[in-house]
């Protein structure tokens, strides 16, 4: 070969690689903007044979991605994907529980605390004439509002834990995806290196999934000397190796307050499991994980505090209209405390049964020596044997004391009576005119037939004198002792024992209920706050690995004017060779 051939080659070789950058560059350029994607280097080395230069060859194009910087920007997406999640919907938790007013007395908020506050207000106005029908309404419904608040926020609650539900079997739909793009690329990857091509877009690919999975769960992976990226929980649960292993999750139709997931159990939420492993308690970063914490953990926080509220409330009101009675008196009683005539009474001190007209006057009574009786059946018996009056235990296990007499009422006065271990009044310990049923925020309520009118509040009382006389007047509507009593149950101080991070204390049920408001507040700005710190660290990671491998522009753009030189340097010595080429054909042939 002439050394004009070896020139030619050489400058040919030099045009060929100068056209791969050129193309390299353009890609670069045209992908500035393309997430996940990171400069791309057309790699070149001299050709050399027999000792002697013969030009330029391209052995690669490849990209330089820093390894321990993908692994922070990969845990900083972990910890994003979490804060997120909470951040959003610890927002909407708080926006459950209304708006609060800055005067601690004002309705004018509609935070539980606020409207509390308006069915103290309304007890207050029924105060001065506890008979006004119109009075009594307002209480009712200012009472109802209260119950009804508790019930539509635990309803809330609850619906907020079936929407994170449904998200953890959404995130594992894409979490498996991702699981199942990283193993198809490690395949692609492999056969492109076994054929000599560039994998550098593929690793692209499979970075920008491995970034998505550790958005939505933690994980830790390394890459073999195969070019395989095996991935796996972070104890060690093989989530890719030389498959994909999907996870598996059943989300359920419908939650409720006593839903909960217990490893290992078949009732309840179920776990998320792998190759039939539950690793649910594995997942302790990303969106999922987050998702269980809120279902599992914060939600029924706030549940068990609208519980005991809700409880404490039940109790307090009831304890105080199980002393009183409507007028007219209701014509019968039921109880809500589940007995059965075996059930043993552990009573003392004496309860007054009557029967009175639909005006409170008198038509018989008695004063009941409850520790006469052994068992509920005794009582039954002893409150027959009231002239006017019909006892029995019913189908579902509830007391319930009838009037006979058309027109006629029951009327009781709980007087010295102390029934249980709790030493509550004789009314009170059997139900017999709560005013509040249910059993927690999910189900309390104001007693159907005194919300829908057809019973009235029970603010009268029956005649405590020791003696009564038939035709008597014995109950007294316009009394404020009741009333007064309710007051002083929601205004003054009652024990609420530690519920959902919120420690045991003693106060008014405005203020107990300020702090369960607070307490959602104080976790929702937290959360924000969180988001904000982990958004930023996200994005400082994510910076840093963009400037230390992402496409700078300028640069690429001054790479291509000077690669735009060195082909046309390329192209005019060809032209020169070949017009040497030319000269010495010409000269031969004239020789």
């Amino acid at each position: 070969m002439s050394s004009l051939d070896i020139a030619r080659s050489i400058a040919f070789s030099g045009l060929s690689a100068t056209q791969v950058q050129i193309s390299v560059t353009s890609a670069n350029i045209s992908n500035a903007d393309t997430k996940g994607y990171t400069e791309k280097t057309a790699n070149q080395s001299a050709s050399v044979t027999g000792g002697v230069g013969t030009g330029v060859t391209i052995t690669g194009i490849t990209s330089a991605v820093d390894k321990l910087l993908l692994k922070s920007l990969v845990g900083a997406d972990s910890d994003l994907g979490a804060a997120d999640t909470t951040n959003s919907f610890l927002t909407e938790l708080q926006q459950l529980y209304g708006s609060t007013s800055s005067g601690d007395s004002s309705t004018t908020g509609t935070s539980l605390a606020n409207t509390l506050a308006a069915f103290e207000s309304a007890l207050s106005s029924l105060a001065s004439t506890p008979s006004s029908a119109s009075l009594q309404s307002n209480a009712v419904s200012a009472l109802a509002a209260v119950t009804t608040q508790l019930q539509q926020t635990s309803s809330g609650i609850q619906t907020l834990r079936s929407n994170a539900d449904q998200d953890i079997a959404s995130s594992v739909t894409d979490i498996n995806s991702d699981l199942q793009q990283i193993s198809d690329l490690n395949k692609q990857i492999k056969q492109q290196a076994a054929a000599g091509q560039s994998t550098a877009d593929l690793e692209d690919q499979r970075n920008s999934a491995l970034q998505d999975l550790a958005s939505m769960m933690n994980v830790s992976y390394f890459t073999t000397s195969t070019g395989d990226l095996q991935v796996y929980t972070g104890s060690g649960q093989a989530l890719v190796d030389s498959t994909a292993h999907p996870l598996s999750y059943t989300a359920l139709p419908s939650v409720t307050a006593s839903t909960t997931y217990s490893a290992g159990s078949s009732s309840g939420f179920s776990g998320i499991t792998v190759n039939g492993v539950d690793i649910t308690s594995q997942i302790s970063s990303g969106k999922v994980s987050a998702l269980i914490t809120l279902r599992d953990q914060t939600l029924p926080a706030a549940q068990s505090q609208l519980d005991q509220l809700a409880q404490q409330l039940a109790a307090s009101v009831n304890t105080v209209s199980n002393q009183g009675t409507s007028v007219p008196p209701p014509s019968s009683l039921t109880g809500t405390a589940t007995v059965s005539s075996a059930t043993p009474l552990s009573a003392t001190g004496t309860v007054r049964v009557a029967v009175a007209d639909k005006s409170g006057n008198l038509v018989s009574y008695k004063d009941l020596d409850l520790s006469s009786y052994a068992t509920v059946g005794d009582l039954v018996t002893a409150i027959n044997g009231i002239s006017g009056l019909s006892a029995s235990v019913d189908a579902n296990g509830h007391l319930s004391i009838s009037a006979t007499g058309s027109g006629n009422g029951v009327a009781i006065n709980e007087m010295t009576s102390s029934v249980g271990s709790s030493g509550d009044g004789f009314s009170d310990y059997f139900g017999l005119n709560d005013l509040i049923t249910g059993t927690g925020a999910s189900d309390i309520a104001v007693r159907s037939d005194i919300l829908n009118g057809t019973a009235a509040l029970p603010t009268a009382t029956l005649d405590a004198s020791s003696t009564l006389t038939v035709g008597s007047s014995v109950l007294s509507p316009g009394s404020a002792t009741v009333v007064n009593a309710l007051s002083s149950a929601l205004t003054g101080s009652t024990n609420f024992a530690m519920a959902g991070g919120l420690g045991a204390t003693t106060g008014s049920f405005t203020d107990y209920a300020a702090a369960i408001v607070a307490n959602v507040a104080s976790k929702a700005t937290q959360a924000s706050a969180t988001y904000t710190a982990k958004q930023t660290a996200q994005s400082t990671y994510a910076s840093s690995l963009s400037s230390q491998s992402g496409v700078n522009l300028d640069q690429e753009s001054a790479n291509l004017s000077s690669l735009q030189n060195k082909y046309a340097a390329a192209s005019q010595i060809i032209t020169t060779i070949n017009a040497m080429f030319s000269a010495l054909m010409t000269a031969m042939s004239a020789s």
